[in-house]
């Protein structure tokens, strides 16, 4: 055998990392995060033991880094398009129909990482705990902010309890994670959706 030949058959199969991400991201979501043992992610990621633990660390990492991907992906562009529209029940009604589009999307595991995958976490995993609560707590962050600058521009009344209705909106966007984990499909979701707008003030 060639020196050449040698080389070639000691060198690790190359992987793309985006796409074991998402098959990483699939098992997460179909399983949640407990059930899911290191030899389905490998075989779903298509990849040996030691290649996962020497590109993602351990599974905890792992999932940490499934979710990163999947809230930067398919999430913080929705949320800067909402506080980016002038209009507030513009903003709103827009982020919840694109919201359904995204929680019934075939390309990705239907309902939202964040509220689906964490579920039935040992108290132990402290940072998994944390990263999760502070993803959750960034949706009413996000609505918080909109609804305030609504009120800057004059959209929204100076009785309107800004702290309640950001929670009310980031609970209906949770809600909408399960209906679609229960099998509502998307043209029922759509619908469910726009009736989230009915929730701010005229």
């Amino acid at each position: 055998m060639t020196e050449e030949k040698i080389k070639q058959r000691g060198r690790p199969r190359a992987f793309n990392r985006e796409e074991a991400l998402r098959g990483a991201l699939s098992l997460f979501w179909q399983q949640g995060y407990e059930p899911t043992s290191i030899a389905q992610l490998c075989d779903v990621m298509q990849i040996n033991k030691p290649s996962l633990y020497a590109a993602f660390g351990n599974k905890s990492d792992l999932f940490l880094e499934a979710v990163d991907y999947y809230e930067t992906t398919y999430w913080d562009g929705v949320w800067q398009q909402m506080f980016n529209e002038p209009d507030l029940r513009k903003a709103i009604k827009d982020f919840f129909i694109t919201s359904a589009e995204i929680l019934t999307s075939r390309e990705i595991p239907c309902g939202c990482m964040v509220v689906l995958a964490a579920i039935n976490i040992r108290s132990s995993e402290t940072e998994i705990l944390k990263v999760i609560r502070q993803l959750r707590l960034e949706g009413y962050d996000w609505f918080r902010k909109r609804l305030l600058k609504g009120r800057e521009d004059g959209q929204l009344g100076m009785d309107v309890d800004i702290d309640a209705l950001a929670v009310a909106l980031n609970t209906f966007l949770e809600g909408l994670s399960i209906q679609v984990h229960d099998g509502v499909d998307a043209v029922m979701l759509k619908a469910v959706a726009r009736c989230a707008v009915d929730m701010i003030p005229d």
